[in-house]
């Protein structure tokens, strides 16, 4: 990594979306092009999806996908999507600080909760998101369903 200073900020235009899908591959490796992530992102952001990056250099090296949802288990809550470092800025607190910025995003928003998902095999994850203050409150349950054309 460089000596110049993080800087975190959304990546809300075409450029800056095209930019973070090499870092979001890392993270969803079954995005089979960028115009597929491209075209996700754009389904997600008409419900709500901000995509924050951790940029160096102008590059993006970690990525926070986020939307504010509202439901009957938390009140209003902040839903963290994806979260992902470069695997050459990992242990250099890129996470934290994207975990710092959606906890402060979730509060300037009346958030009472910020909440994601890990798969359960997950175990470097689950150790950091312990060390970040996040607890285990739930399990998911889900199913696999074939959509009718």
């Amino acid at each position: 990594m460089s000596n110049s200073p993080a800087v975190l900020y959304h990546a809300d235009t075409p450029e800056a979306l095209r930019a973070c899908y090499a870092v979001m591959k890392q993270l969803r490796p079954h995005l089979q092009s960028e115009a597929e992530f491209l075209g996700r992102v754009a389904r997600q952001v008409a419900e709500g999806y901000r995509l924050l990056a951790e940029w160096q250099d102008d590059q993006p090296v970690a990525l926070a996908g986020y939307r504010l949802q509202e439901n009957l288990v938390y009140g209003k809550f902040l839903y963290v999507d994806d979260l992902v470092t470069t695997e050459a800025a990992r242990g250099s607190q890129c996470g934290a600080r994207l975990l710092d910025a959606l906890s402060d995003i979730a509060a300037q928003s009346g958030c009472v909760r910020l909440t994601l998902d890990t798969g359960l095999a997950n175990a470097l994850a689950q150790r950091f998101y312990f060390r970040q203050g996040l607890l285990t409150s739930s399990m998911r349950f889900g199913k696999s369903i074939s959509p009718i054309q």
